[in-house]
């Protein structure tokens, strides 16, 4: 090198930034010599002590809003025991029992769409815990009012309604506020989504087992305290652990959508009005071929479900299998095996297809256990067939949810969520309702049949292939599918 190269090399380094250890020299100290008091050369270690302990807080969190939905679903459970018990108690048809279950489903319908918008503006934290503490003044309201000065059945209709409005703007707000808290704790997608999943099994698992034996014990209103302290311990968990984003990233557009857990009005970005946030969802909804086929698949096997469990199932165990407790049992063991699956499904979730793990999976849902009860199995067979339906559902919630957070832009989360409740739900309180008249008139055997026929030619539609394809993960480096356009 010439020694005008050398000349301007050295005006190149003399102009770059102060690092002591590039230039052999410094700021606060001699030449080729660290300064006593400089702490550069501690700052990796002290970037190292900061990224486990945020990577422990953020684990902390996550682990706090998978508890807090968890209690939540817990006393969800309890409601769906002691409401169709106190109906048949007081008399009540299967009709009248459909038409409680179904009371309790339809606010998905208002909550899910118009509470997914409030959800993105309030923020999620605050949403989910005013959704909390105001189901839980509602579900305490049954019992107070059915020990003191009576509880009759319109007033029941009135309260479970009014009960589950916010119940599902509450749950997606949790949803939402997943991939921000997965994202800083360092775990797969798929392997978060499986933990929200599982808690809600691991609830049905606790929840069967307590509400049966509270039913039969003290019977069924007054087990809807337990329901009401679920929703107190939720909303507290979700206070006192779950946090606002890091302040250095509160003010970004990327912590503003998809962490959303601050309630700080500072962060909020500009909005147009309640009407387009919600119809700016149902565009992305309506143009996504993959969303439409979802919600329409989960809202025939949705209705289904509702007719068998919601209905169904308790008037089997009411008539046929001696009362509350072999429904705890059935419900337990589909929580429990459903758990298992859902946890052995998240060492194997990145390893399958997803399309075709959904099908099979999802057939067997549904299908074994419902010609179970339609051959007026045993006891034990039927709990060996919802055995088997439990495993094959632990997959399905984790495939969706990763589906659903990887092609729903994060602004939009909470109103497209709240849509696609809305949409998959909305099948629920016919589904209730025409339980109970096909109990009434077709009989128990003949409506488990059409369940499990009807159940098992649906969920084999994705294997059609079309816009189903787009269900699998793209390759490493190719980035999530397009969104469609709004």
């Amino acid at each position: 090198m010439s020694e005008n190269g050398r000349a301007e090399e050295a005006r190149v380094a003399d102009s770059a930034p102060h690092d002591g250890r590039r230039r052999g020299r410094h700021p606060g100290g001699t030449d080729g010599l660290p300064d006593a008091h400089d702490g550069d050369d501690h700052a990796p270690d002290a970037e190292a002590a900061r990224g486990v302990r945020t990577s422990h807080s953020a684990r902390v969190a996550l682990s706090s809003l998978v508890a807090a939905h968890a209690i939540s679903q817990t006393g969800n459970v309890v409601t769906a025991f002691a409401v169709p018990f106190y109906v048949l108690g007081l008399g009540g048809s299967g009709a009248e029992v459909g038409l409680a279950a179904a009371f309790a489903t339809a606010p998905v319908i208002v909550g899910g769409p118009l509470g997914g918008v409030v959800v993105d503006r309030v923020g999620h934290r605050r949403a989910a815990i005013v959704a909390d503490l105001v189901s839980g003044a509602s579900v305490l309201s049954m019992p107070v009012l059915a020990l003191t000065v009576g509880l009759p059945f319109w007033a029941l209709l009135a309260l479970v309604f009014v009960g589950g409005l916010l119940d599902t703007p509450g749950q997606t707000a949790r949803r939402v506020m997943l991939p921000g808290l997965t994202e800083r704790a360092g775990v797969r997608i798929e392997r978060s989504v499986g933990l929200l999943d599982g808690s809600e099994r691991f609830a049905k698992l606790i929840g069967a087992s307590l509400a049966g034996l509270l039913v039969a014990a003290v019977g069924p209103m007054a087990s809807l305290f337990v329901n009401a302290a679920t929703f107190a311990i939720s909303a507290a968990l979700t206070r006192a652990l779950v946090p606002a984003p890091d302040p250095a990233r509160a003010g970004s557009p990327d912590a503003v959508a998809a962490d959303r857990t601050t309630d700080d009005p500072v962060t909020e970005p500009a909005r147009a009005s309640y009407r387009a946030d919600l119809a700016e969802g149902a565009r992305f909804v309506v143009r996504d071929p993959l969303m439409r086929l979802l919600v329409a698949l989960v809202l025939v096997t949705n209705l289904l479900d509702a007719a068998r469990g919601s209905t169904l199932l308790p008037l089997y165990a009411n008539d046929r299998l001696g009362g509350a407790a072999a429904l705890g049992l059935l419900v337990a063991t589909m929580g429990g095996c459903a758990l298992a699956g859902n946890v052995a499904f998240g060492f194997v979730a990145h390893r399958v297809p997803r399309r075709v793990t959904f099908v099979a999976c999802f057939a067997l849902a549904g299908g074994p256990s419902s010609l179970a009860f339609a051959l007026a199995a045993p006891l034990p067979w039927l709990v060996a067939a919802t055995a088997l339906s439990g495993l094959a559902a632990g997959a399905l919630n984790p495939i969706l949810g990763a589906v659903e957070l990887e092609r729903v832009p994060a602004h939009l989360r909470g109103r497209v969520f709240g849509l696609l409740n809305a949409g998959a739900w909305a099948g629920i309180p016919a589904g209730a309702l025409l339980g109970g008249v096909a109990a009434d008139t077709i009989g128990l055997t003949v409506a488990f049949g059409i369940v499990a026929a009807v159940y098992t030619l649906v969920t084999l539609t994705p294997l059609a292939g079309g816009p189903w394809r787009q269900m699998e993960r793209r390759p490493t480096g190719v980035g999530p599918h397009p969104a469609p356009p709004l």
